[in-house]
């Protein structure tokens, strides 16, 4: 008997638990990393495989149908079983392995860096480093840390400061000497470099310090931090760029800044766990060294 066709995907399985623990797509897809309408989706084509509706679709939520609240309580017990005994079992006979999910830019700044000095302190232990980006403010239901940016609120899990995000103007040492930037009014007529997950950063750097935004020439898009820099640093441009995770670009001479300013951005950079997993050991000692290397005493 072919059995595949009587069993639904997995996937979808998945998603339709996380929809439930919710019960908001929104937040499901948040946590699994998708886009809501793909948990939507998924969700319909469970419910066509199945022949029965499982959610009751509201304005701004989600209620359980009979049979979907029932479904979901078996395979969230199932789900939590299959966890607990894919734990043990890597517990007793698998290579020890730690999953710590950073935004990309932290990743190639800060942890990069300094992994040799993990891999001396637990040389049993394997870490699979994932990426998100810092504007996606989740802790990924597969990862067992991750450095989250926001504002701390995140009741549901443990969380510990490392230091504020702060924001200054940068450049190539060419530009600044080819222009002379010395007041705001400067950057008027100048090519502005913009992250596209942050479009309104240089009306909010103006504001902030209670000046008019300036009035670019032209101005940059780019889609990740990493990129921003680079074209600063390659002279395309001023860019408002990422204080301390950009310090290493100041450092080597590759940026300068382009003036005397410094904003705070009202976000902080946190190492987040789940409350479960401080029992833990390898994430004890994971959680204490990024603790040690990167918390700062503002």
């Amino acid at each position: 008997m072919n059995t595949a066709r009587r069993i639904p995907p997995l996937k979808a399985l998945r998603t339709f638990r996380a929809a439930g623990q919710h019960l908001s797509f929104k937040l499901a897809a948040d946590e699994l990393c998708i886009t809501a309408s793909a948990v939507s989706h998924q969700v319909k084509n469970l419910e066509e495989f199945l022949g029965i509706e499982l959610f009751v679709r509201r304005t701004r939520a989600l209620e359980f149908t009979a049979p979907g609240r029932t479904y979901f309580e078996f395979l969230d017990g199932f789900f939590a079983r299959l966890e607990a005994e894919t734990h043990q079992l890597r517990a007793e006979f698998g290579r020890r392995v730690i999953r710590l999910c950073v935004p990309p830019f932290f990743a190639s700044e800060l942890l990069l860096p300094k992994l040799s000095k993990f891999k001396s302190l637990m040389p049993d232990t394997d870490i699979r480093v994932m990426t998100q980006p810092s504007m996606m403010k989740v802790h990924p239901a597969d990862a067992d840390l991750s450095i989250l940016l926001g504002s701390g609120d995140w009741p549901e899990l443990e969380t510990v400061p490392l230091f504020s995000r702060r924001i200054m103007t940068a450049c190539s040492p060419a530009l600044k000497e080819k222009f002379g930037f010395t007041s705001f009014a400067d950057l008027d007529g100048r090519t502005l470099i913009v992250h596209e997950n942050r479009p309104r950063s240089w009306e909010n750097w103006a504001k902030s310090l209670g000046i008019p935004p300036p009035r670019p020439g032209k101005v940059y898009r780019f889609d990740s931090m990493a990129a921003v820099v680079q074209a600063a640093a390659q002279g395309h441009g001023v860019a408002l760029v990422s204080w301390p995770l950009s310090g290493g670009w100041f450092k080597s001479g590759a940026l300068v800044r382009a003036l005397n300013d410094e904003v705070e951005s009202g976000e902080k950079f946190y190492l987040a766990y789940r409350a479960g997993e401080s029992e833990d050991k390898k994430v004890v000692t994971l959680t204490n060294w990024i603790v040690e290397e990167f918390q700062s005493n503002e």
